[in-house]
């Protein structure tokens, strides 16, 4: 006589928060770079190209506030600009391509409830940096 396999239990539920971790650091690496580009864009001029500026005006009872001349950016800042902004394109485009969201829909999880899975990405354990005080914008 045999004993009885004991019954298996059942599968849990798909959990669209339960994201995989190469999914998580990519997350990461997404939200460094936003951060790393946003304090950067903080040091350059305001504009690109060498610009003369404008004064402070007054319209019609509201103010326009004026700019300061701007010498521009210079090669090296183009550069990195350009370098940081390519980074953070692939990284995103890695978060939002990643075959995790592929998944989620096959398990039904759409509209709304998808929306609220990828939002809960950037809020997840090991998502975010924490160790940089411009990082909370980064999110």
């Amino acid at each position: 006589m045999t004993t009885p396999a004991p019954e298996t239990a059942a599968a849990a539920p798909f959990d669209p928060h339960d994201f995989p971790g190469d999914l998580v650091a990519a997350q990461h690496t997404e939200a460094e770079l936003y951060a790393d580009l946003h304090a950067f864009q903080k040091t350059l001029p305001w504009s690109r190209e060498p610009h003369d500026g404008w004064p402070d005006e007054a319209e019609r009872g509201r103010e326009h506030r004026g700019r300061p001349a701007s010498p521009g950016w210079t090669p090296e800042q183009a550069a990195e600009f350009g370098r940081l902004f390519v980074a953070l394109r692939r990284a995103a485009a890695a978060v939002g391509g990643h075959k995790w969201w592929e998944r989620c829909k096959r398990e039904g999880i759409k509209g709304a409830d998808l929306v609220a899975a990828r939002m809960a990405l950037k809020h997840a354990e090991g998502a975010v940096p924490t160790a940089r005080e411009d990082v909370g914008t980064a999110a």
